[in-house]
């Protein structure tokens, strides 16, 4: 990727996996109120805002509530989620993360999360990562979520960097797209047939280094 400055992370299921937490949350919700919501329906959520996420649930459940109880519900969702998110340590953080993120930082290379998670700071204390980053944009500064790129967009903002020399990891199709919509590389972290659109996959960091990084070809 030539003339690479920035990276930018996504938080669930990049940096930690507090994706089995909104599950559970998201599971819950939907059992008390009547339907049941699977882990094929949870992969329309990745990288989705917390309302919109209810309003796909509700869609599943074929059901329609006014805007108090939208609220209400999602505020009773991110409860039960925190509860989880507050026993974390740093041994929530994914395997090679925390070396990828010092590799870059050693390397010059400035670092920034771009999360639609309210909660991304309160986590990256408790897991101990809030030092690796040079700026955080989560889904308090943000009015539009991805696929809209303007997380990714404030983050490269913060960092002083141009799009084109940012390269994004992400780990749902909706944060590929936001990358590629802003002008970015972008890197998929799991499932190479769901995220081919990306430039490069991996299946996690255990084997990233930014000399690999440097060396991928941009595909698209």
């Amino acid at each position: 990727m030539p003339n690479l400055q920035a990276c930018i992370f996504d938080l669930d299921g990049v940096i930690v996996d507090t994706a089995k937490f909104h599950y559970q949350a998201w599971k819950t919700l939907a059992h008390g109120l009547g339907f049941d919501f699977t882990e094929h329906d949870n992969e329309r959520l990745k990288g989705v805002s917390r309302m919109r996420s209810l309003e796909i649930i509700l869609e599943i459940g074929q059901q329609t509530l006014p805007e108090d109880q939208k609220l209400a519900l999602a505020t009773r969702k991110n409860e039960a989620y925190l509860e989880d998110v507050h026993r974390m340590t740093e041994a929530d953080v994914l395997p090679g993360v925390r070396r990828f993120l010092e590799e870059c930082r050693a390397a010059g290379l400035k670092t920034a999360l771009g999360s639609a998670s309210k909660n991304a700071r309160l986590i990256l204390d408790r897991v101990n990562l809030l030092p690796l980053f040079d700026a955080i944009v989560d889904g308090t500064d943000v009015a539009n979520a991805k696929p809209d790129p303007e997380v990714f967009l404030k983050g490269a903002e913060a960092l002083g960097v141009e799009p084109a020399h940012c390269v994004v990891f992400e780990d749902a199709v909706a944060g590929l797209e936001a990358a590629r919509n802003g002008g970015m590389h972008c890197v998929g972290v799991g499932d190479v047939t769901i995220l081919a659109e990306a430039d490069f996959v991996i299946p996690g960091f255990e084997d990233m280094t930014v000399a690999r990084l440097h060396e991928l070809e941009v595909c698209h």
